[in-house]
């Protein structure tokens, strides 16, 4: 029988580019010798986690295998009403980058011009309407294998909101996926909410107080560092994004090296020293994917597109496992100081 170990899932936001996610999380599933204690997630990530848990709860993990698939394959399917597609010619060429096509040029320009209760006064959600169909509060709430963690930002108090398992709703989840210049601030029990990325993508600390494990396995769609500096305005926001988004995972990862650093030089004894927990962090990533996709290409739910990035996480996941299985429960497996400080 093959080795098991236990991990903790760090799922990334990204919009579409959360198909590469679906395509982590399939090939982790499918190879079976990884256990999932816990999940966190914002935007895209915490959709793919509220599925996962749904499905894992109603067929184990060929269930959550099964659901997610579910779930991005009729978000493709709502592609045809989409104003970001590629012409002709982009599809002649492969390319995926549409930050230059003219539906991406008019949905830039609206979106400057109008606010989003300009833009959509009935407030109608086609991703609301999709949770509607594949998220079913009791059944994730039922799945008590695997705890879950999903960030928002409280627009009032700029503080970050943790919705546990027990907490899930469809409008905790459109708060975590909740862009300020693209949608209207979600309100749960009168407090308004914005996009969890502006204070955790995704939040790591959940896993100190409320997990044994000590692997976290961070799922990576924003690329840390970008060789090109931006020069459109769509670039230019989404860098600021990517920043903006990365900069509390970044602090995280201070933290969690400095107390790595304190533990392995026997600093802090005691009472205090045995309560502090050494997390050991992993990374499943392809910069060289997804860096040249372009920014509007985070909005682009064509299947085709869908599937590109399902394939590519596929083949990252198979990656990483070949070479990191053996480390986890061991070591960290990317240097932590290199990647964030």
């Amino acid at each position: 029988m093959a080795e098991t170990k236990r991990i903790n899932l760090a799922l990334q936001g990204g919009g579409s580019h959360g198909a590469f996610t679906w395509g982590v999380l399939d090939a982790l599933i499918e190879d079976g010798r990884l256990e999932f204690e816990a999940v966190s997630g914002t935007s895209a990530g915490a959709m793919n986690a509220a599925i996962l848990l749904q499905g894992w709860a109603n067929g184990g993990p060929e269930g959550a295998r099964t659901a997610l698939r579910a779930f991005w394959s009729e978000l493709g399917s709502m592609s045809v009403t989409s104003p970001i597609q590629r012409t002709p010619l982009d599809r002649l060429q492969g390319n995926w980058n549409l930050d230059d096509s003219p539906g991406a040029l008019w949905a830039d320009l609206i979106q400057r011009t109008l606010s989003p209760w300009q833009r959509n006064p009935l407030k109608y959600d086609p991703l609301r309407e999709l949770l509607r169909r594949h998220f079913d509060e009791k059944s994730v709430r039922a799945c008590h294998q695997v705890k879950a963690f999903i960030a928002a930002t409280n627009v009032r108090t700029g503080k970050v909101r943790i919705f546990t398992r027990d907490e899930l709703s469809i409008d905790a989840l459109l708060a975590s996926a909740c862009l300020p210049n693209v949608h209207d601030a979600v309100v749960i029990e009168g407090e308004a909410y914005w996009d969890g990325g502006f204070r955790g993508n995704p939040p790591i600390w959940p896993f100190i107080y409320n997990s044994d494990s000590a692997d976290v396995v961070i799922v990576e769609v924003d690329p840390p560092s970008r060789e090109v500096v931006p020069h459109s305005n769509a670039e230019i926001a989404d860098r600021l994004n990517e920043i903006t988004f990365g900069g509390a995972l970044m602090a995280e990862m201070r933290a969690i090296a400095f107390v790595q650093e304190l533990i392995d030089k026997g600093a802090i004894t005691g009472e205090f020293g045995n309560r502090l927990k050494k997390l050991l962090i992993h990374s499943i990533a392809d910069p060289a994917t997804l860096s040249p996709l372009g920014a509007v290409s985070k909005f682009n739910i064509e299947p085709e597109f869908l599937e590109f990035l399902f394939a590519a996480g596929r083949k990252a996941a198979t990656r990483w496992l070949a070479a990191t299985f053996d480390r986890i429960g061991v070591e960290n497996s990317i240097d932590i100081r290199a990647r964030f400080l």
